[in-house]
Protein backbone atom coordinates (compact mmCIF):
# COMPACT_ATOMS: atom_id res chain seq x y z
CA UNK A 1 0.00 0.00 0.00
CA UNK A 2 1.24 3.55 -1.01
CA UNK A 3 1.47 6.38 2.15
CA UNK A 4 -1.85 8.49 1.46
CA UNK A 5 -2.02 11.68 3.26
CA UNK A 6 -5.51 12.61 5.17
CA UNK A 7 -5.26 16.66 5.67
CA UNK A 8 -7.36 18.09 9.13
CA UNK A 9 -9.06 20.79 8.82
CA UNK A 10 -8.54 21.52 12.41
CA UNK A 11 -6.18 24.09 11.85
CA UNK A 12 -7.40 25.40 9.01
CA UNK A 13 -9.23 28.51 8.65
CA UNK A 14 -13.10 27.95 9.48
CA UNK A 15 -14.40 30.64 8.11
CA UNK A 16 -12.73 29.09 4.37
CA UNK A 17 -13.18 26.33 4.83
CA UNK A 18 -13.86 25.49 0.80
CA UNK A 19 -10.28 27.27 0.35
CA UNK A 20 -8.74 25.32 2.24
CA UNK A 21 -10.14 22.24 1.27
CA UNK A 22 -9.48 22.64 -1.72
CA UNK A 23 -6.04 23.87 -1.37
CA UNK A 24 -5.16 20.42 -0.12
CA UNK A 25 -6.84 18.89 -2.93
CA UNK A 26 -4.82 20.50 -5.27
CA UNK A 27 -1.59 19.34 -3.12
CA UNK A 28 -2.83 15.78 -3.16
CA UNK A 29 -4.60 15.30 -0.33
CA UNK A 30 -6.39 11.82 -0.34
CA UNK A 31 -8.81 12.09 2.44
CA UNK A 32 -9.74 15.66 4.65
CA UNK A 33 -9.67 14.54 8.53
CA UNK A 34 -12.38 15.80 10.49
CA UNK A 35 -12.02 16.29 14.06
CA UNK A 36 -15.25 15.78 16.05
CA UNK A 37 -15.06 16.86 19.50
CA UNK A 38 -17.76 17.24 22.10
CA UNK A 39 -16.05 19.28 25.21
CA UNK A 40 -16.17 16.18 27.70
CA UNK A 41 -14.01 13.63 26.03
CA UNK A 42 -11.58 16.14 24.88
CA UNK A 43 -11.77 19.76 25.95
CA UNK A 44 -12.98 21.42 22.67
CA UNK A 45 -16.08 21.56 20.88
CA UNK A 46 -15.70 21.73 17.58
CA UNK A 47 -18.21 20.43 15.14
CA UNK A 48 -21.26 17.90 14.03
CA UNK A 49 -22.92 16.37 10.97
CA UNK A 50 -24.53 19.52 9.37
CA UNK A 51 -20.82 20.83 8.67
CA UNK A 52 -19.33 17.20 7.70
CA UNK A 53 -22.67 17.56 5.25
CA UNK A 54 -21.47 20.92 4.03
CA UNK A 55 -17.76 19.97 3.42
CA UNK A 56 -18.65 16.49 1.67
CA UNK A 57 -20.72 18.57 -1.26
CA UNK A 58 -17.19 20.46 -1.12
CA UNK A 59 -14.87 18.05 -1.14
CA UNK A 60 -13.44 15.88 -3.82
CA UNK A 61 -11.62 13.44 -1.70
CA UNK A 62 -13.40 10.97 1.29
CA UNK A 63 -13.86 12.59 4.59
CA UNK A 64 -12.15 10.48 6.92
CA UNK A 65 -14.29 11.75 10.15
CA UNK A 66 -12.55 11.33 13.85
CA UNK A 67 -14.98 10.89 16.73
CA UNK A 68 -13.46 12.53 19.62
CA UNK A 69 -16.67 11.69 21.66
CA UNK A 70 -17.97 10.29 24.86
CA UNK A 71 -21.18 8.05 23.07
CA UNK A 72 -20.34 7.94 19.61
CA UNK A 73 -22.70 4.89 18.76
CA UNK A 74 -25.83 8.08 19.21
CA UNK A 75 -23.97 9.54 16.41
CA UNK A 76 -21.99 7.36 13.90
CA UNK A 77 -25.72 7.22 11.77
CA UNK A 78 -25.73 11.07 11.44
CA UNK A 79 -22.18 11.38 10.80
CA UNK A 80 -22.49 8.59 8.17
CA UNK A 81 -25.65 10.03 6.65
CA UNK A 82 -23.73 13.56 6.10
CA UNK A 83 -21.34 11.50 4.18
CA UNK A 84 -18.62 10.47 5.89
CA UNK A 85 -16.54 7.55 4.28
CA UNK A 86 -14.12 6.86 7.56
CA UNK A 87 -15.21 6.82 10.79
CA UNK A 88 -12.88 6.52 13.91
CA UNK A 89 -14.06 5.73 17.26
CA UNK A 90 -12.19 5.86 20.53
CA UNK A 91 -11.31 2.03 22.14
CA UNK A 92 -11.15 4.33 25.50
CA UNK A 93 -14.47 4.90 25.81
CA UNK A 94 -16.56 2.09 24.32
CA UNK A 95 -16.99 -1.26 26.43
CA UNK A 96 -19.02 -2.60 23.51
CA UNK A 97 -16.57 -2.00 20.55
CA UNK A 98 -17.09 -4.93 18.37
CA UNK A 99 -20.45 -3.77 18.15
CA UNK A 100 -19.86 0.02 17.12
CA UNK A 101 -17.33 -1.30 14.47
CA UNK A 102 -19.97 -3.48 12.87
CA UNK A 103 -22.80 -0.93 13.47
CA UNK A 104 -20.20 1.39 11.38
CA UNK A 105 -19.32 -0.70 8.78
CA UNK A 106 -23.46 -1.51 8.28
CA UNK A 107 -23.51 2.10 7.75
CA UNK A 108 -21.36 1.71 4.92
CA UNK A 109 -18.48 3.21 6.35
CA UNK A 110 -14.92 2.28 7.03
CA UNK A 111 -14.77 1.56 10.51
CA UNK A 112 -11.71 2.62 12.64
CA UNK A 113 -10.62 1.81 16.08
CA UNK A 114 -8.45 5.10 17.74
CA UNK A 115 -5.40 4.38 20.43
CA UNK A 116 -4.81 7.90 22.58
CA UNK A 117 -0.84 7.49 23.62
CA UNK A 118 -1.60 6.09 27.14
CA UNK A 119 -3.61 3.21 25.73
CA UNK A 120 -1.71 -0.16 25.34
CA UNK A 121 -1.76 -1.62 21.84
CA UNK A 122 -3.53 -4.93 23.68
CA UNK A 123 -6.62 -2.87 24.43
CA UNK A 124 -7.53 -3.91 20.46
CA UNK A 125 -6.24 -7.37 20.26
CA UNK A 126 -10.27 -9.18 20.06
CA UNK A 127 -11.01 -6.37 17.52
CA UNK A 128 -8.07 -6.24 15.41
CA UNK A 129 -9.18 -8.67 12.73
CA UNK A 130 -12.08 -6.69 12.15
CA UNK A 131 -11.17 -3.11 11.70
CA UNK A 132 -10.88 -1.62 8.92
CA UNK A 133 -8.24 0.93 10.05
CA UNK A 134 -6.26 1.76 13.50
CA UNK A 135 -5.76 5.13 14.22
CA UNK A 136 -2.58 5.92 16.49
CA UNK A 137 -2.50 8.99 18.53
CA UNK A 138 0.80 10.42 18.67
CA UNK A 139 -0.50 13.57 20.66
CA UNK A 140 -2.89 13.36 23.33
CA UNK A 141 -6.26 14.83 21.73
CA UNK A 142 -7.96 17.83 22.00
CA UNK A 143 -6.53 20.21 20.73
CA UNK A 144 -4.07 21.08 17.07
CA UNK A 145 -0.60 22.11 17.17
CA UNK A 146 1.02 19.88 19.71
CA UNK A 147 4.46 18.16 19.55
CA UNK A 148 4.72 14.66 18.36
CA UNK A 149 5.32 12.02 20.97
CA UNK A 150 8.46 10.20 19.47
CA UNK A 151 7.67 6.83 21.51
CA UNK A 152 4.84 6.83 18.78
CA UNK A 153 6.83 4.82 16.07
CA UNK A 154 6.98 2.00 18.44
CA UNK A 155 3.53 2.26 19.04
CA UNK A 156 2.77 2.03 15.42
CA UNK A 157 5.25 -1.04 14.79
CA UNK A 158 3.17 -2.95 17.50
CA UNK A 159 -0.24 -2.30 15.75
CA UNK A 160 1.43 -3.31 12.58
CA UNK A 161 2.34 -6.80 14.30
CA UNK A 162 -0.82 -6.98 15.98
CA UNK A 163 -3.05 -6.52 12.42
CA UNK A 164 -0.27 -8.59 10.48
CA UNK A 165 -0.99 -11.27 13.39
CA UNK A 166 -4.94 -11.38 12.94
CA UNK A 167 -4.33 -11.55 9.18
CA UNK A 168 -5.45 -8.07 8.72
CA UNK A 169 -3.83 -6.12 5.87
CA UNK A 170 -5.76 -3.10 7.38
CA UNK A 171 -3.40 0.16 7.57
CA UNK A 172 -2.16 2.06 10.06
CA UNK A 173 -3.12 6.11 10.51
CA UNK A 174 -0.98 8.15 12.73
CA UNK A 175 -2.75 11.57 13.96
CA UNK A 176 -0.40 14.31 16.01
CA UNK A 177 2.77 16.54 15.17
CA UNK A 178 3.24 15.00 11.96
CA UNK A 179 5.20 17.45 9.09
CA UNK A 180 8.07 16.89 6.73
CA UNK A 181 10.55 16.02 9.87
CA UNK A 182 8.99 13.34 11.26
CA UNK A 183 7.23 11.88 8.44
CA UNK A 184 9.92 9.07 6.87
CA UNK A 185 10.29 7.85 10.60
CA UNK A 186 6.35 7.11 11.08
CA UNK A 187 6.57 5.21 7.61
CA UNK A 188 9.62 3.64 8.32
CA UNK A 189 7.45 2.03 11.50
CA UNK A 190 4.35 1.23 9.40
CA UNK A 191 2.12 4.11 9.39
CA UNK A 192 0.56 4.12 5.91
CA UNK A 193 -2.05 7.56 6.16
CA UNK A 194 -0.82 10.03 7.89
CA UNK A 195 -2.82 12.87 9.21
CA UNK A 196 -1.22 16.51 9.18
CA UNK A 197 -3.18 19.56 10.34
CA UNK A 198 -0.76 22.43 11.27
CA UNK A 199 1.83 20.75 8.33
CA UNK A 200 -0.38 22.18 6.31
CA UNK A 201 -2.88 25.19 7.01
CA UNK A 202 -0.66 26.96 8.92
CA UNK A 203 1.67 27.74 6.43
CA UNK A 204 2.03 30.40 3.99
CA UNK A 205 1.10 27.84 0.70
CA UNK A 206 -1.07 24.96 1.88
CA UNK A 207 -0.78 23.11 -1.33
CA UNK A 208 2.55 23.12 -1.66
CA UNK A 209 2.70 21.93 2.12
CA UNK A 210 0.75 18.93 1.29
CA UNK A 211 2.66 18.24 -2.41
CA UNK A 212 5.71 18.52 0.20
CA UNK A 213 4.98 16.36 2.74
CA UNK A 214 3.53 13.56 0.26
CA UNK A 215 6.73 13.66 -1.73
CA UNK A 216 8.19 13.52 1.94
CA UNK A 217 6.22 10.47 2.69
CA UNK A 218 6.11 8.36 -0.68
CA UNK A 219 10.21 8.35 -0.53
CA UNK A 220 9.88 6.82 2.78
CA UNK A 221 7.88 3.69 1.69
CA UNK A 222 10.32 2.89 -1.07
CA UNK A 223 13.28 2.92 1.21
CA UNK A 224 14.59 -0.15 2.43
CA UNK A 225 13.76 0.78 6.59
CA UNK A 226 10.22 1.15 5.01
CA UNK A 227 9.84 -2.12 3.70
Amino acid sequence: MSVLIAASILAADFAALGDAIAAAERGGADFIHVDVMDGHFVPNITMGPPVVKSLRRVAAVPLDVHLMIEEPDRHIEAFADAGAAMISVHVEVLPHLHRTVHAIKALGAKAGVVLNPSTPVGAILEIAADVDYVLVMSVNPGFGGQTFIPRSESKVRDVRGLLDGAGNHAPVEIDGGIDRHNVARVVAAGARIIVAGSAIFQTPDPERATRELKAAALAAVTSPAAR
